[in-house]
């Protein structure tokens, strides 16, 4: 939980305002997973922080959702294309993705 919270602060999601009159605050609650590996032992444990969204009301609370999702025709054709011209390919691990986060790590294709 600190490090999701540390993160959410860190990229600044959001701030604390006051609510407007007459306006209720989204509960919100945490949603913890425990990560095994294939040999069933402890990879990791992870908490994300999320909102109740079935209390939210279209219009009212909000107007618009986005999730960006690869699809996987399009990752095929990526890992196509970097074997076929021999460019350099790594994989990493992201704890937390945030749409127009700032990325400590440059990623480079020569």
């Amino acid at each position: 939980m600190h490090e999701e919270m540390k993160a959410l602060e860190q990229n600044v999601t959001w701030e604390l305002t006051p609510l407007p009159p007459g306006k209720k605050a989204i509960e919100c609650k945490w949603v913890y997973m425990v990560k095994l590996n294939p040999d069933g032992s402890l990879s990791r444990l992870k908490a994300r922080l999320v909102a109740k969204r079935y209390l939210q009301v279209y219009g009212l609370d909000y107007v618009d959702t986005f999730s960006p999702v690869a699809k996987m025709a399009s990752v095929r054709v990526l890992v196509s294309l970097v074997a076929t011209h021999h460019w350099p390919f790594h994989q990493l691990d992201i704890k937390n993705a945030f749409l127009n986060g700032i990325l400590d790590e440059k990623i480079y294709i020569k």
